[in-house]
């Protein structure tokens, strides 16, 4: 009973210093708001690069043509192609807990249809690389392994061919032409957008890679090798088995090969973003410990100025015990209000930067936790020494203050 009863002065108190308990609140609103208002901004953008990630397929492993060394020379992955078609019937066969493999020939080119042309990428592929890339076919089928091996002039086209070449006629069954060799459209698919370096995926014709080495390009190399592992566990057991296979295969050379995992793009394309929301927290952070001194202040100034009411307290029957809390409770209501105020102040920020930029905004749950359980802390914190300092006074010099 004696709790409540000095929790409701407190609050009384409080009450009687209306714009001066808003302006205290103020540092905390902002640190707060500021705070709640980054990790949004941060954790939206962090979300968009791995739902992009994600897009380019699951448990993926790609390997790479370069990585190796040459008249003094190092080149880095992508460089000279070095890759062949038996490379990746060899990863297929011999290595565990690979459940997909596609050889991939890249090559820009002019491509004709309906008396009308337009430039793309055409893509050598195996029957594995829509599951690979986790994109279906939304009209017709892939091609089959059969195609691959009759090196078949057949292709699946993206949406933004066919809205280039067939804007008002079913592709499917039509013919396009790649170099002047014609090439059956078996199948379209399905809009998958831009990805992470803001290339239109949907711009793009797919052929068997026999196809694009044999007539397209002649080439006798792949430019990569994409792998689909069964489970994400099994992503850097897969990755490591290809070294091996690979540099056996090899007897001894150099190293011309880079493999890289799907984790290792995702954790270099979100580096940035999560760098940015440490930076963006500490700044945060620095105006939230600026309300807490804020806080600490104003309560010093008013157990000056209430010292006579603290001496009256005290000479009716408060213990010190009491009047600690009093002003305890005070200043934890301060930050509690404040921070309260400071998640509404971040979150309507973070949509005002969404709906103004089309920025992906995300305010993860416990981060609300985290900035509500802060700011009680801090009122904690910086109201201990001034109801501390109240309650040490003595009554006999509290009742004296003028």
């Amino acid at each position: 009973m004696r709790l409540l009863a000095t929790i409701r002065l407190a609050i009384r108190a409080l009450r009687r210093n209306k714009m001066r308990s808003v302006l205290t609140m103020l540092g905390i609103i902002i640190g707060v708001g500021s705070v709640i208002a980054a990790v949004s901004i941060t954790t939206g953008a962090t979300k968009q690069v791995e739902d992009r990630v994600s897009a380019l397929g699951q448990n993926v492993v790609t390997v790479f043509s370069g990585s190796f060394t040459s008249g003094g020379a190092r080149g880095g992955w992508g460089g000279a192609p070095t890759l062949t078609i038996e490379d990746a019937q060899a990863i297929k066969a011999e290595v565990a807990n690979v459940v997909a493999v596609s050889p991939e020939v890249r090559d820009r080119n002019q491509v004709l249809a309906n008396g009308l042309n337009w430039n793309t990428m055409i893509l050598g592929e195996g029957p594995d690389y829509p599951q690979i890339r986790s994109w279906s076919v939304g009209d017709g089928a892939m091609f089959t392994d059969a195609d691959v091996r009759g090196v078949s002039k057949v292709a699946v086209v993206g949406k933004t061919i066919v809205d280039q070449l067939f804007p008002s006629e079913d592709p499917v069954g039509q013919t396009i032409r790649i170099r002047d060799i014609p090439f059956k459209i078996v199948g379209v698919l399905a809009p998958k957008g831009f990805n992470l370096f803001g290339q239109d995926q949907d711009d793009t014709v797919v052929i068997p890679y026999t196809s694009h080495m044999r007539r397209v390009s002649k080439r006798t190399f792949v430019n990569s090798i994409l792998v689909q592992c069964s489970t994400a566990d099994a992503i850097t057991r897969v990755q490591q088995d290809i070294t091996d296979l690979l540099l056996q295969r090899r007897r001894g050379k150099e190293q011309d090969f880079t493999v890289r995992t799907q984790l290792e793009v995702a954790q270099a394309m979100t580096a940035t973003s999560k760098t940015m929301s440490v930076l963006l927290g500490a700044i945060a952070s620095v105006s939230l410990i600026v309300g807490g001194i804020g806080i600490m202040n104003i309560m010093l100034v008013s157990v000056t100025e209430r010292t006579r009411e603290i001496g009256i307290r005290m000479a009716v029957g408060a213990r010190a015990g009491d009047i600690l809390v009093q002003f305890l409770v005070e200043a934890v209501t301060l930050s509690a209000i404040g921070g309260l105020f400071g998640i509404c102040l971040g979150m309507a920020t973070a949509h005002i930067v969404a709906s103004s930029t089309g920025w992906p905004t995300l305010t993860p749950v416990s981060w609300i936790v985290i900035a509500a359980f802060s700011s009680a802390i801090v009122g904690i914190i910086s109201g201990f020494y001034p109801a501390w300092k109240a309650s040490q006074l003595d009554p006999i010099e509290a009742l004296r203050y003028e």
